[in-house]
């Protein structure tokens, strides 16, 4: 996360912690969540950010097949670039975005993958 995603890590939110109400094993990722603003929480495990829990923040959890799929809404071009150069990236299979979606829809993400293959 370092490496690809230098300006995704959170500093500053170990005084938050004990002030969250979701699930104590996840309440430094809702504290980091707080700190850097972010409006949503991108997470598998959305059984652990309950609603009540989110509300004082304005923070929303959503699972990454939802997410992906408002990104394509949203931005159809440009989420459509990130899959070709994601592909491209790849050292080994998958180097193609219809590889690339097989992949995606066995690791969490099938109404995502689907989707993107309508638009291709």
């Amino acid at each position: 996360m370092r490496e690809a995603f230098p300006d995704a890590m959170v500093g500053g939110y170990e005084s938050l912690i004990d002030g969250m109400t979701n699930d104590p094993k996840d309440r430094h990722v809702l504290a980091a969540a707080v700190r850097a603003n972010a409006e949503v929480l991108v997470t598998f495990n959305i059984a652990d950010f309950p609603e009540p829990a989110l509300k004082p923040y304005d923070v929303l959890a959503a699972h990454p097949d939802d997410f992906l799929l408002d990104q394509l809404d949203l931005y159809p071009a440009q989420t459509l670039d990130v899959l070709h150069h994601q592909a491209r990236a790849y050292r080994r299979e998958p180097t193609t975005v219809p590889g690339l979606l097989v992949l995606l829809g066995r690791t969490g993400v099938p109404h995502f993958a689907a989707e993107v293959r309508r638009h291709l």
